[in-house]
């Protein structure tokens, strides 16, 4: 099986802008690493903050529908509805860049209950179609003021999706923010639990040579190797 090497997130690709772009990421990165520093503007932000011996962070901007590493290995991760028929946001931008293609491949995905294709916290997988990526990975995160245990069902997006890519022989996964656009969820839990998330995964996977996840910006996970 080829090594899931690169787990990418773009965070905030076509999303509004968090009140604080601080806030998340001084809130979130503190608990995995002892020594970096905040830069106040995006340009200036670290390019590289330490979280372990063995990996670090990297934080710049990304739009998801743009992003891939070889087109043939790669999957972007859409913000799906439980339809998986297409909507706003970065869903919406994913299915036009996609093209038509992409809805008619989610038509064919089994309905698990009617009208539902993907419930809340599970994934599918599709082409990528007009995309640069390979593969969509489609996911519902929660709606935030109505899921009764919202953290849960987003750490079961992320960790279905990490599941789903690995299976599927991806080594190269881009992660918009889940949740964190009409759903409500606030960006600072969400960094928390995308990144907590992408740490317990990463244990289980002695393969994962790279992650990233993006808050309005990208944070990226490298594995050194030994």
């Amino acid at each position: 099986m080829a090594s899931l090497r690169c787990i990418s997130g773009l965070f905030g690709a076509r999303l509004p802008k968090p009140r604080n772009l601080d806030n998340p990421i001084s809130k979130t990165l503190p608990k995995y690493s002892s020594s970096w520093k905040i830069v106040s503007q995006m340009a200036d932000l670290p390019t590289q903050l330490a979280l372990s011996p063995t990996s670090s962070l990297k934080i710049q901007k990304g739009d998801i529908t743009k992003w891939f590493v070889d087109g043939s290995s790669d999957a972007i991760v859409n913000p799906a509805n439980e339809r998986m028929l297409g909507g706003g946001g970065a869903d919406g931008a994913i299915h036009r860049a996609a093209g038509p293609e992409l809805v008619a491949a989610c038509y064919k995905v089994p309905e698990v209950r009617p009208g539902i294709r993907c419930p809340t916290g599970e994934a599918r997988i599709t082409q990528g179609f007009k995309l640069p990526a390979a593969h969509v990975i489609h996911t519902v995160g929660p709606i935030y003021d109505v899921d009764s245990n919202p953290e849960a069902s987003l750490k079961s997006a992320y960790a279905n999706c990490l599941s789903l890519a690995k299976e599927n022989n991806v080594q190269y996964i881009a992660f918009p923010a889940i949740s964190c656009g009409v759903f409500g969820y606030p960006y600072d839990e969400a960094a928390t639990v995308a990144i907590s998330t992408v740490k317990e995964f990463g244990k289980d996977l002695k393969e994962v040579s790279g992650v990233h996840v993006l808050l309005h910006v990208q944070i990226e996970l490298f594995h050194r190797p030994d």
